[in-house]
């Protein structure tokens, strides 16, 4: 998977934060959320979940999502250092932190070579 598809993906998921957030501070009911900014971003909700996981965002539709949130041409295209990562991102880093804590050199070592080669082949 490119870094443009994650980048877009997270950014993305960030718009969705921040709508959800002023939504539910101005006292709207979280059942319906997902759909209702689906609908924002004239898309189907199904289309929203696909790229929740694993849809990439096109051009296009990329373009168009920034559109409806009011943001800048290019602005999902941007890497933030100040997004927060997704919460199977955080549970993953607790789970390898886990890992790498309660293991000797000899494990750290192991683990730290199976994840190169994930990243290598995933390349």
């Amino acid at each position: 998977m490119s870094n443009i598809t994650l980048t877009r993906r997270q950014n993305a998921l960030a718009l969705f934060q921040d709508y959800a957030e002023k939504a539910l501070a101005s006292g709207t009911s979280p059942k319906g959320l997902e759909q209702s900014f689906a609908a924002t971003l004239q898309i189907s909700p199904s289309m929203w979940s696909q790229i929740k996981s694993s849809r990439p965002i096109g051009d296009k539709l990329a373009r168009q999502i920034e559109s409806a949130c009011g943001k800048p041409s290019g602005w999902l295209d941007e890497l933030r250092k100040d997004a927060a990562p997704p919460a199977a991102e955080t549970a993953f880093i607790e789970l390898a932190l886990a890992a790498w804590r309660s293991t000797n050199s000899a494990g750290r070592k192991a683990l730290r070579e199976h994840l190169k080669t994930i990243v290598a082949s995933a390349s």
